[in-house]
């Protein structure tokens, strides 16, 4: 087994900000196995950076005049630092048979 840290930029939008930002979490498991091909055992988030958070708000209005309400949307942009446990597929031996 050998360990490593990484850093994994990951991006999350939504209606609210724990869903942003759970979506942006449930990003960094795929970032970490898109950018290796060993088998993972273990990801375990360090720190937590914000690069980014922005809040945008609309009005909507039905038939641009009537029933105006605001829409709020989140984006979040975070750098996860993660460490990670893998065994690496190359230190492993195969015998043919």
């Amino acid at each position: 087994m050998k360990k490593e840290q990484i850093l994994v930029r990951v991006k999350g939008h939504g209606n609210a900000k724990q869903q942003a930002f759970a979506i942006a979490l449930s990003q960094v498991q795929k970032q970490v196995l898109k950018n290796t091909n060993n088998i993972m055992l273990r990801i375990e988030p360090i720190d937590i950076q914000v690069v980014s958070a922005i809040e945008k708000t609309t009005i909507e209005r039905f038939l641009f005049v009537f029933l105006p309400r605001k829409k709020t949307f989140y984006e979040i942009t975070l750098d996860v630092s993660v460490n990670v446990t893998f065994v690496d597929l190359s230190d492993i031996e195969f015998t043919t048979k």
